[in-house]
């Protein structure tokens, strides 16, 4: 007789099982790994995009503002991620970067409800403010379908830093501040079965350039402290997912391998040290510190090889090639074929991604 553990257990490896009996599913394991942003406020169904969905070739969807129509949003919205929900054969993490403040996709003029940024929240420093307004973004994104939040962004505060104290999306300098309120975000979101992923691992907010348009080398301001909100949240059980920097940090990895291609600071901190088990998602593939410094192929090599589970391409980012999901697939099969990645890693990730969708009932 099954015991209530070992039941679940065999439910969340089911998606599993079936996908081993398919003569396919080396490619939906793999499509499991990719997440892909895309233009349009609404489906094509014969299009290449919604093809790769139909066929597993990707586990996720990004929403940008680029999703939104002007007129009646939420419906709209609602449409196109029911849709895309209904062609894929596993489940679709979909998500969106809904952090309050500046960074917001879900914006007033829309008729969403008003987000402040986290900066003005870690002056407050008033939990039930932030629970308030994180219960808001919770439901708002529960409501839509969406089911991944790229938040809460548990980077230091520096007023210097061109894409996060600069623009109002840390909480603070104090990590205990950081963590108070990155709990409650995540304690919010779990409410309304979302999931949250923090960022950006393992530090982002000492540095003085922008990854979206260069390298970033953080090594000379980065602090140990800059780790603490993670080992906090990791240790009280909260962290579902971990996005990774593309910054370059040679106190933490001397070959100056970035964050997101460090199987040093990704599997040897993150997962063996620090004790993370959970997905680890790239930040955008498509950003400059990645996509101007490395060849694609060489790219999703290292960034598989360091333990990351889900690789993002934003997919609508000005003067970078557009690949599809197909794209990605096949470089990753070639990886296989050539002995560059093996089947063990990617079967790591496939079952850290379908725990992850079984855990918020979206299996």
């Amino acid at each position: 007789m099954l015991t209530g553990v070992k039941f679940t257990f065999l439910l969340l490896l089911l998606p599993y099982y079936i996908l081993s009996q398919q003569t396919d599913s080396t490619v939906l394991k793999i499509g499991q790994m990719i997440m892909f942003g895309f233009r349009g406020t609404s489906v094509d169904t014969a299009g290449k995009f919604y093809k790769d969905i139909k066929e597993g070739k990707s586990g996720g969807i990004s929403i940008y503002e680029a999703n939104l129509s002007p007129t009646n949003t939420s419906e709209n919205l609602q449409i196109l991620i029911k849709t895309l929900q209904a062609a894929s054969p596993v489940p679709l993490f979909t998500a969106i970067t809904q952090e309050g403040g500046i960074v917001n996709r879900l914006k007033t003029k829309y008729g969403f409800p008003h987000m402040p940024s986290a900066e003005y929240l870690g002056k407050l420093n008033n939990l039930d403010s932030t629970k308030y307004y994180a219960d808001n973004t919770a439901f708002t994104l529960s409501r839509l379908g969406i089911n991944v939040n790229f938040a809460p962004v548990v980077d230091i505060y520096m007023p210097t830093n061109p894409v996060l104290g600069s623009r109002e999306r840390t909480y603070s300098v104090n990590t205990n501040v950081i963590t108070k309120h990155a709990r409650q975000v995540i304690l919010s979101h779990n409410y309304f079965k979302v999931n949250t992923a923090l960022k950006h691992f393992p530090g982002h907010g000492s540095s003085t350039t922008d990854t979206h348009l260069e390298l970033t080398d953080i090594s000379k301001t980065w602090k140990a402290d800059e780790l603490k909100p993670y080992r906090q949240l990791i240790k009280q059980g909260l962290v579902s997912s971990i996005m990774t920097a593309h910054i370059v940090n040679d106190k933490l990895d001397k070959t100056k391998n970035p964050a997101t291609l460090s199987k040093k600071i990704i599997t040897g901190l993150l997962r063996k040290e620090m004790g993370f088990t959970g997905v680890v998602f790239s930040d955008d593939m498509n950003m400059k510190a990645i996509s101007a410094e490395y060849g694609l192929k060489d790219a999703i090599e290292r960034t598989i090889n360091a333990g990351v589970d889900v690789l993002l391409f934003s997919g609508t980012r000005e003067g970078v090639n557009s690949n599809d999901a197909s794209d990605i697939v096949n470089i990753i099969l070639e990886l296989l074929k050539e002995g560059k990645v093996s089947m063990t890693r990617i079967n790591e990730s496939y079952i850290r991604i379908i725990k992850m969708k079984h855990n918020r009932n979206n299996l």
